[in-house]
């Protein structure tokens, strides 16, 4: 019998035996730290142990869910934080030349492998790296061929892959459409020097026209700069459609102030910023992101492939996200049909 037996080591220190006959696939492990209970997904540990630089370029929800996703996608693969794997985490908060010096920072400690969140971050360590053989596996960056990290076949430039949070253009634009159906101008704030949202800007021309719509945009160097451009913006447009800019993602909260005074809706590019006051967005799930990135960087840290061998990957499918109580403050009607459509409605705006 006691062969039929698993014990459990649980918070409290209880003892618990299952019943006699379970199956040894049915068998689940427990791992305690700091006090709290936290089941390990994976069957086992990875052979080793590893460090990982994780740079962040700002901090803001949607990076935020990458990297939460990052370290699930690890630990499904057997690659544990606190366990066999030490993570190296820092933040450049949306400058770029901090961006450079944490990333030069992993090339000089050596880590097994560094991780850029956003295009400048992701850039950041392909560039500190190039002189080592440490890889990059980057994720939320926009547009891997603008950014240099990849060619049009998806293939590296170099030592460095991930994957794409490309925008889903075609289906905001058409979500913004039937919302406002008497809407005639979109504006977008963006920062000059981040490629991913130059990238975007320019599908955006592309499209705009195909659905009425004018495009007004306004250019910044940095987050200071977004106060005096969502003044001048919010004068010459019917509502706002916020990108994947990270610069402008972490001033969020000032622009939908502003516009709110003015009664003018602000789209957002991801659940995050629906939550915290846009009417809506058509975006992709960044924790699911951030997941798939991790998997990626366990077959690196294994060494089942090479990130110089790997292309680039990306989610496609996009899920509509809606914010009832920002729609009634601006008294827009929102169809049974979109609400429907939604993945998830949000009824408040989270402070």
């Amino acid at each position: 019998m006691k062969k039929k037996m698993v014990s459990m080591l649980l918070c409290t220190g209880m003892v618990l035996s299952m019943l006699a006959g379970c199956s040894q696939a049915a068998k689940l492990s427990t791992v305690m730290a700091a006090g709290k209970e936290t089941s390990s997904s994976t069957e086992e540990l990875a052979e080793g142990n590893y460090k990982i630089g994780i740079a962040q370029f700002a901090q803001h929800g949607s990076l935020d869910n990458c990297r939460e996703g990052f370290l699930q996608g690890l630990e499904e693969e057997g690659f544990v934080e606190g366990e066999n794997l030490e993570i190296d985490y820092q933040n450049s908060d949306a400058d770029m030349g901090t961006a450079g010096t944490i990333a030069q920072g992993f090339a000089a400690k050596g880590v097994d492998l560094m991780c850029g969140i956003a295009t400048p971050a992701a850039q950041a360590c392909y560039n500190a790296a190039l002189k080592t053989e440490i890889p990059t596996i980057y994720t939320a960056v926009t547009d891997p061929v603008a950014a240099e990290l990849a060619t049009e076949d998806q293939m590296p430039t170099g030592n460095a892959t991930g994957t794409s949070d490309k925008l889903p253009v075609e289906a905001q634009l058409k979500m913004i459409r039937e919302l406002l159906p008497e809407a005639k101008t979109i504006g977008i704030i963006y920062t000059t020097s981040e490629v991913n949202s130059e990238s975007t800007i320019k599908e955006y021309e592309a499209l705009v026209g195909e659905y009425g719509f004018a495009l007004e945009t306004v250019g910044i160097a940095t987050i200071a700069d977004v106060p005096s451009a969502a003044d001048t913006i919010l004068e010459k447009v019917d509502c706002l459609n916020n990108l994947t800019d990270n610069t402008v993602v972490s001033a969020l909260p000032t622009i939908l102030d502003k516009a709110n005074k003015k009664g003018i809706p602000v789209f957002g590019s991801e659940v995050e910023q629906v939550k915290i006051g846009c009417l809506a967005s058509e975006g992709i799930d960044y924790i699911a992101l951030g997941k798939q990135t991790g998997k990626m960087a366990a077959q690196v840290l294994k060494g089942e492939m090479k990130a110089e061998e790997m292309p680039f990957e990306s989610i496609t499918e996009s899920n509509l996200y809606l914010n009832t109580k920002v729609a009634e403050n601006l008294g827009i009607s929102v169809s049974d049909e979109v609400k429907d459509r939604a993945a998830e409605t949000f009824t408040e705006i989270e402070e």
